[in-house]
């Protein structure tokens, strides 16, 4: 798998921004990307030092539309946690 395609899109939430001021910050990531991939694509993407990789599957959710029954994809998280000291200035908004 290509760096590129492990990171699909960084998530923006109300505990995404409470998990960035202790330096950890949270991407979609490919459903097959494994710790040392996201490591690897976080690092060469953002130019930092990654301590630490948690990774979590959310799963899909069953919602009704009248009769039917849909559910949605299950999909995978990440929380990086960077080296004290290293910043990723996407998320700071300036």
């Amino acid at each position: 798998m290509h760096l590129y395609e492990v990171l699909r899109r960084p998530l923006i939430t109300e505990k995404a921004t409470l998990l960035k001021e202790e330096d950890k910050y949270v991407f979609e990531v490919a459903g097959k990307a494994s710790k040392p991939q996201i490591k690897e694509a976080v690092e060469q993407a953002f130019k930092v030092k990654v301590s630490k990789v948690n990774v979590i599957t959310v799963p899909g959710k069953t919602r009704r539309f009248g009769r039917r029954q849909v559910t949605n994809s299950p999909w995978k998280k990440a929380v990086v946690t960077l080296v004290p000291g290293h910043k990723i200035t996407f998320f700071e908004g300036v």
